[in-house]
């Protein structure tokens, strides 16, 4: 059956995110290297490929010719990119489409806890990620339970509190120092010396823990919802800003566009909750009984 509009515009929102993100890291892993090299860069890895009688020129390559770790790397690729077209063709009746996003939500966290190791296993790394490890699975849920059950919008939150409160321990300066990329960034676009970026950073980390927290209070949810989808799109838009030059080839925009692309998570998924909640007076998301016609078929499930 047809969606009404209002849950169309929901559906494209989720689905808009989870094009983004896995267009974006499949720019990554054809255009450069992906991270999952942190995972296949072991000794023991290794060991294995040499028992199956792989050498060490086909493993790592020789120079001329890439080994087997980059070769994978780009097969990798093709698996995001189709990845991302299952974003905009799946639909609620296509159990096959749906396992393949469930498999990509799967290649996510492989490269979210890559990116975790690489930075020395900070833990802001990893959670920050939950946005993107989980807006296949949201989008799975939107289709499969509709855009108003409980299941799609608790898993949603889930993700938003993920995203902001790794974002914010990072500009907080924990569990390390605040990274020299957010601080170099906040100087480049503000124009600003290091101290006062760094003040910038510990009061929009701030923020970011509050609005995780204003989330679950039906009075301020739509404005942290709003607050949310703004600051994610500047913190995503923020790298290209920053990095790109009119003295670059293209501008930069090669190296630097997909940052905002794979990042779309981060503000697709605040907008997909503001405008779940649009009027306050309308019923809670959370516990109101779905139509039929959003795609689920026992509307009982949908109370809390």
């Amino acid at each position: 059956m047809t969606l009404p509009k209002p849950d169309q515009l929901l559906l494209l929102i989720l689905r808009l995110g989870g094009f983004g993100c896995f267009a974006g890291w499949a720019w990554v892993l054809f255009y450069w290297e992906g991270p999952y090299g942190v995972l296949l860069w072991q000794d023991s890895i290794y060991a294995l490929a040499e028992k199956i009688g792989i050498s060490w020129d086909e493993f790592v390559g020789s120079g001329a010719q890439d080994g087997l770790v980059q070769k994978w790397h780009s097969r990798i690729g093709w698996l995001y990119l189709i990845c991302a077209i299952l974003t905009l063709t799946v639909r609620n009746n296509s159990r096959i489409q749906m396992a393949g996003l469930i498999g990509g939500s799967g290649l996510l966290v492989l490269l979210s806890y890559a990116k975790y190791l690489s930075a020395n296993q900070q833990l802001p790394m990893f959670v920050e990620h939950g946005g993107q490890m989980l807006i296949p699975v949201i989008l799975v849920l939107a289709l499969r339970f509709g855009v108003r059950h409980r299941a799609t919008v608790v898993t949603a939150m889930v993700a938003f509190v993920m995203i902001f409160a790794g974002h914010g321990a990072y500009a907080l300066g924990y569990p390390s120092p605040t990274p020299a990329n957010f601080l170099g960034m906040t100087s480049i676009i503000l124009r600003v010396d290091a101290e006062m970026a760094r003040f910038i950073l510990r009061v929009a980390g701030i923020m970011d823990m509050l609005v995780c927290v204003g989330l679950f209070f039906r009075p301020l949810r739509r404005g942290a919802a709003l607050y949310a989808a703004v600051w994610g799109f500047l913190t995503a838009v923020a790298r290209p800003v920053a990095g790109m030059s009119l003295g670059l080839n293209y501008w930069g925009a090669d190296q630097y566009l997909h940052e905002v692309v794979l990042r779309a998570p981060h503000f697709m998924i605040p907008l997909y909750l503001l405008f779940l909640w649009r009027k306050a007076d309308e019923p809670d998301s959370l516990t109101a009984p779905v139509p039929i016609s959003s795609g689920n078929t026992d509307p009982q499930t949908c109370r809390l």
